[in-house]
């Protein structure tokens, strides 16, 4: 990671432009973003994510081609590895330590991101003792913005019969990790695939001695691992 960015020349919405651009390119396993590829995932017209890109190519932290479609330079990939590390430690701190649900630290980790002192981030880390996942099971960069991507099986994704445990959620909503909560599933929860539903491709899961009947929606923003038959 290049330890000479001037972060402070980067408004709150252009470090949120960085690091949706990194999230749908590294993460969603994207090479290259199209403007209203951005704008939808942002929630912004076509229009205002145009005129940001302007801004971070001027800086010199996007480039684009002919039509449009967005690459991150080095260094617009090092902001948004900060980041997304910030982001992911203050969630693992509210959750750990100020008794915040999983449901509610992402809007408040949202905010804190943005907090530029680096000195405050090594210490939340240090005090922490360098955890490399959050809540929600997502994997926390390093200090040397060292970040791995582990290939994920969506609970969509599975047969009847299968056995798997639930690893990770991609949806931060939180509506959505309410709805988690709700019905009882947590990080490490076991789940059997007990029908698929031909009609909506609604699933049938059992886990904790419970059963519930969940959208497809639902099961694609799941993430989960295997569990081999023995």
């Amino acid at each position: 990671m290049t330890n000479k960015l001037n972060l402070n020349n980067l408004t709150k919405s252009e470090e949120d432009y960085l690091k949706a651009l990194f999230q749908l390119l590294i993460e969603d396993n994207s090479t290259k973003v199209g403007n209203n590829q951005l704008a939808d995932y942002l929630k912004v017209s076509p229009a205002s994510t145009n005129n940001m890109i302007k801004k971070l190519k001027a800086k010199k932290y996007v480039v684009s081609e002919k039509y449009g479609k967005l690459e991150l330079t080095e260094d617009g990939q090092s902001i948004a590895v900060r980041l997304i590390r910030k982001h992911r430690l203050w969630e693992t701190f509210l959750y750990n330590y100020l008794n915040f649900s999983w449901d509610e630290v992402h809007e408040v980790a949202e905010q804190l991101e943005h907090i530029k002192s680096q000195k405050l981030i090594n210490e939340l880390d240090r005090f922490m003792e360098c955890p490399t996942t959050d809540p929600h099971g997502e994997i926390i960069p390093n200090a040397n913005g060292e970040y791995s991507i582990v290939p994920k099986i969506t609970l969509s994704s599975l047969k009847e019969g299968d056995v798997c445990q639930l690893i990770s959620v991609n949806d931060g909503s939180v509506q959505f990790l309410k709805y988690v909560s709700e019905i009882g599933l947590a990080l490490s929860s076991e789940i059997k695939i007990m029908e698929i539903r031909d009609f909506d491709k609604s699933i049938k899961i059992k886990f904790n001695e419970a059963e519930e009947t969940v959208t497809r929606k639902f099961a694609d923003n799941v993430f989960v691992k295997i569990i081999p038959e023995l």
